[in-house]
């Protein structure tokens, strides 16, 4: 169990936590959530032992391995899988215990007990399929087998930033600390991470932007809120849902409050000045100043943008035809290309990192040239090209004002400030040098940039990317509303699935339209790596002697095994029929609680008895499903 007592948390001057207490039980994923900047990376500095608070008390359970993505990737020579390896602190230190008295054993000195004692140590942790594991979390994360053995020192960042993550999760740990591991992965490999941390059998806490990866993992929110920490039971759009609740409660609360603070201070101003009423006058003026002043509720989103409506009159805006797209003539990466790009287009590419998603991309933009073929465009097109590395062609020494005066060079500077208050630049910050800004912020100046320009083709490639939720939030919804054309590369699902039309998929050279949805593409792609996975590691699979009994005696074994599972199959086909049961009241409450009826004046007591109802649910779903897992388990060992 994490505990936090009556804690107060400081960065500088600045308090983040001001008497705080907080609690998530064992083997309970939180997802930590709350505005850029709020304190949530400092929380996680705070349980690893980094930062100390100014008061109050950190409680972990004792000796809990804590794991954690490590920001530094050492230049080291050492191969990723090693590296990876690295990850699980005992096993190395089994290993060389075991390496040392081995050696000395070649000097006739061994101590054959202590050996055979760090063997069964070794096989205790799973050593034998150490490596197995270590493969598996690369295969997993985007590495090709050939990559395992590549040292670590020739790997770019956002590849040295998947080994730390791959480190990370290799450690055997209790609780999990991960803040936006998602940001240098590529949706294959947000899926299987996602896949990977639903069986996670610690303690994890998240930190994220990504909203579909909230809702598929946790199962408790922990919401950084004007210097509390709040909690809420649920994924995400559960704590949205019970959050508005709130919200328009305290909304009414207020308004309520607002009126008797008007009558109060009306009675105060028309009485005090008479001597018969002033008594009662100063007896009002205490109970004002008295009273607990209730804040009005607001979630407004700080930007607010649009797209301008696109201006194009040809049907067709782009064409590659018979077209090899790729830096090598004799070996592109994309052959004999034929697309084409419709003003209403709108699309997402699929397919794993490598496969050619950015090549295509760079093709349509005219950023690489073709090896061979013809790109046609319409008359005066104009492309916004929104691109992975798009942070590095600002100029750091401009202000984000004087990166959009180059753009429009006659505009009023009223009028581009107003612009820019929509991505929430606002007064002074519109004037300083971008070199100070965030990479958040930088993210929202490109894509100011290319909203300004009036784009009737726009491409975006992972453009969430450093986007906390509001952005992502405003950005999907301006994209909903343009009317131009759009390609979308992204591993935020949301994003993809509420502002794109179709799917193609970019796989082993050759360019197809995808017959499905995000959730079809994530069976498939799982399925892929499954199979990807058991082909890797058949080189580090653990060896064993034959052991199979004969036929007759395998036959009784079978029985016997069935007979001790009977009760297991059992009590989980019950479990199975309740959870049933539990979802499908779960989901009619969520659906009357996302009806504007939930928050009428008159549905009060009703949305009281639902949350809490819901609430409950979620708990003995968690606990039933904790309980069919025990018995998963217990059944592959019967």
């Amino acid at each position: 169990m994490i505990r936090l007592n009556r804690l107060t948390l400081a960065r500088g001057a600045q308090i983040l936590l001001d008497d705080v207490s907080l609690m998530i039980h064992d083997r309970h994923k939180a997802g930590i959530i709350g505005a850029n900047g709020c304190g949530k990376t400092s929380l996680f500095a705070l349980l690893r032992g980094v930062l100390s608070p100014e008061c109050g008390d950190v409680l972990l359970p004792k000796q809990a391995v804590i794991a954690h993505v490590a920001q530094e990737t050492p230049n080291v020579a050492a191969s990723a899988l090693d590296y990876v390896l690295d990850g699980d602190r005992e096993l190395r230190t089994v290993e060389a215990a075991i390496a040392r008295l081995q050696e000395a054993a070649q000097h006739h000195h061994d101590d054959g007990h202590a050996l055979a004692e760090w063997h069964h140590r070794f096989e205790a942790i799973d050593g034998y399929r150490a490596r197995a594991r270590a493969a598996e979390l690369l295969a997993g994360l985007g590495f090709s087998h050939a990559q395992h053995h590549d040292p670590v020192n020739t790997f770019s960042g956002g590849w040295r930033m998947r080994l730390n993550l791959a480190q990370a999760l290799m450690c055997r740990s209790d609780i999990l600390l991960l803040d936006e591991p998602t940001n240098h992965l590529d949706l294959d490999a947000v899926l299987w991470l996602e896949d990977w941390l639903r069986r996670y059998p610690g303690t994890l806490l998240l930190i994220t932007h990504d909203r579909d990866f909230l809702d598929s993992i946790v199962d408790t929110i922990v919401h950084f809120d004007q210097r509390t920490l709040k909690t809420y039971s649920g994924n995400y759009a559960q704590f949205e849902q019970e959050r508005a609740a709130a919200l328009a409660n305290q909304q009414a609360t207020f308004e309520k409050q607002q009126r008797t603070v008007a009558h109060l201070q009306s009675f105060i101003d028309r009485f005090r000045a008479k001597a018969t009423k002033a008594k009662q006058a100063q007896s009002r003026l205490r109970q004002l100043e008295k009273m607990t002043r209730i804040s009005a509720a607001h979630v407004d989103s700080p930007f607010s943008f649009s797209f301008p409506p696109s201006d194009s009159r040809a049907r067709q805006l782009l064409r590659l035809e018979n077209a090899d797209l790729g830096y090598r003539a004799d070996a592109p990466v994309l052959p004999s290309v034929e697309c084409g790009i419709l003003s209403d287009t709108r699309l997402g590419l699929l397919g794993p990192n490598g496969a050619g998603k950015s090549t295509l991309i760079k093709s349509m933009t005219g950023r690489l040239p073709l090896l061979r073929g013809s790109r046609h465009t319409a008359r005066d097109l104009r492309i916004g090209y929104f691109a992975q590395h798009q942070l590095d062609t600002l100029d750091p020494q401009a202000s984000a004002l004087l990166h959009l005066q180059r753009l429009a060079p006659d505009a009023r500077e009223q009028n581009l400030r107003d612009f820019l208050g929509g991505f929430a630049f606002h007064g002074e910050q519109t004037t300083q040098t971008i070199a100070s800004f965030s990479g958040g912020e930088r993210a929202r100046l490109a894509l100011a940039l290319i909203v300004y320009a009036r784009p009737q083709l726009l491409i975006l490639d992972e453009p969430t990317n450093h986007l906390d939720i509001d952005m992502r939030e405003a950005l999907t919804e301006a994209l909903q509303a343009y009317n131009g054309a759009l390609i979308v590369v992204a591993h935020d699902r949301h994003l993809l699935s509420a502002t794109v039309d179709e799917f193609w998929l970019v796989h082993q050279g050759a360019i197809s339209p995808f017959d499905g949805d995000l959730d079809d593409y994530r069976r498939f792609v799982l399925d892929h790596l499954r199979e990807d996975a058991r082909e890797e590691t058949t080189d580090v699979a653990e060896t064993a002697p034959s052991t199979t009994p004969d036929r007759k005696t395998q036959k009784r074994l079978d029985a016997e095994a069935r007979q001790r599972r009977a009760p297991f199959v059992k009590r989980q086909n019950d479990i199975e029929k309740t959870l049933e049961t539990l979802s499908a009241e779960r989901t009619a409450l969520e659906h009357w609680l996302a009806s504007p009826d939930a928050y009428l004046d008159d549905a009060k007591a009703r949305l009281t008895t639902t949350l809490a109802r819901q609430r409950e649910i979620g708990k003995q779903i968690e606990t039933l499903e904790t309980e069919w897992l025990e018995i998963s388990e217990a059944i592959q060992k019967s």
